[in-house]
């Protein structure tokens, strides 16, 4: 078993190898196994408990049932996300599908139901209106629904080599109301009301599988972030490391909140992303120690996997003129704050120099894409401590 892959028994996840984490499913992979239970249920009169799925990377885990209902007109399951190990704000919810019966012709048909949410602006890979269940998650589904479809009799053969126009009749034309508890509510603290998804959650999930700590639901909001900007016709973005250099870049440029990426520690999702997808301008804003490491090199500026370089702080000061007994005070300074604070009693402009490196590094990482690219460095306060010019 490789890194990431999980193992398929229970719907548990099997320890990261050399990690010793244990991964998990995305919501996309609990809403297939919800998908899948009901559906079976619906023509066979039972639940399949657990529910095992077929993930895109040929995983088969197998999910437990928290809930089930069965009408004659409908059938619920439902399942608690494990999101193993990750701090995903979506571990522990119940995910919930609905499925029911359409007319022959209908295929497969989404709905979003309470918590999950609804997409209001262009710029996402789903249309306008479209409840907000992802391409991925939503082929795994009808994956699955023309499985169950196909092992009872329903679009193909009735195993005999004849078709039986019975059973064809409604074969994989269903409708799928997708429902997450508490949805609403945990979507608030998601990048969702900024995307214009509104009024709960996303169904997400490439492989089903969350890999604890990867981030890579943050960076994928990212990438959507962008997009959703250049839908509105925003040729002016900001990457900002909270919501303190938000604010400052709100009040520089008088942005919409439509073209302010939360970045966090990820500068070099949002600038990988923007080099293949370019805009005009970039501003990226941040605490003065973070862009210190972006002026490094480093593209992940978070505490456990960059530090502050302040042997780069010091060759920075030198050339803003520091002698060399600041400059070692500088370099042997306790924290960046430190740094910062030695150089501004020296007179010398150790945030300007730092945003002036992170704006040449940034540059350097967009390969010459068409984006004007410039950098604001803010102190815990959230005043502004360091700016380049544009470039």
């Amino acid at each position: 078993m490789s890194s990431g892959e999980a193992e398929a028994k229970g719907g548990r996840g099997a320890q990261l190898k050399h990690t010793g984490l244990r991964p998990g499913w995305t919501t996309g992979a609990c809403a297939t196994a919800a998908t899948t239970a009901a559906y079976t249920a619906l023509l066979t009169g039972d639940f399949p408990d657990p529910v095992t799925i077929t993930l895109p990377r040929g995983q088969t885990p197998a999910f437990a049932l928290a809930t089930e209902e069965l009408t004659g007109s409908y059938a619920m399951a439902g399942i608690v996300k494990d999101a193993g190990d990750d701090p995903d704000v979506t571990h522990g919810a119940l995910v919930r599908a609905t499925v029911r019966l359409l007319p022959a012709g209908s295929g497969v048909v989404f709905r979003a139901g309470p918590g999950v949410g609804t997409v209001t602006r262009p710029g996402l890979p789903l249309p306008v209106g479209e409840p907000a269940v992802n391409p991925v998650p939503r082929q795994l589904m009808r994956d699955h629904v023309a499985r169950v479809a196909a092992l009872h009799g329903r679009g193909g053969g009735n195993g005999d080599g004849h078709r039986d126009r019975d059973r064809d009749r409604n074969g994989g034309d269903v409708e799928i109301t997708v429902s997450i508890d508490h949805g609403e509510e945990i979507a608030r603290s998601t990048w969702n009301p900024r995307l214009g998804i509104l009024g709960g959650l996303s169904v997400l999930g490439t492989t089903g599988i969350v890999v604890p700590y990867s981030c890579s639901a943050w960076i994928d909001s990212i990438r959507r972030g962008v997009d959703v900007a250049r839908a509105a016709g925003h040729t002016h973005v900001a990457g900002c490391t909270g919501s303190t250099s938000e604010k400052t870049v709100v009040a520089a440029y008088g942005l919409p909140e439509e073209a302010l990426l939360d970045m966090g520690d990820f500068a070099g999702a949002v600038l990988k992303y923007v080099r293949r997808h370019p805009v005009d301008r970039l501003t990226i804003c941040g605490g003065f120690a973070k862009l210190s490491k972006l002026a490094a090199g480093h593209l992940d500026l978070h505490s456990a996997r960059s530090q502050v370089d302040k042997g780069l702080l010091a060759e920075l000061a030198r050339r803003g003129g520091a002698s060399e007994t600041l400059a070692a005070e500088v370099a042997d300074a306790n924290t960046g704050l430190a740094a910062l604070q030695l150089c501004a009693a020296a007179g010398i402009p150790l945030g300007d120099l730092v945003a002036v490196a992170a704006r040449d590094e940034a540059l350097a990482v967009l390969r010459g894409a068409p984006v004007a690219v410039d950098v604001i460095c803010i102190d815990r306060a959230g005043l502004v401590v360091g700016r380049s010019g544009v470039a």
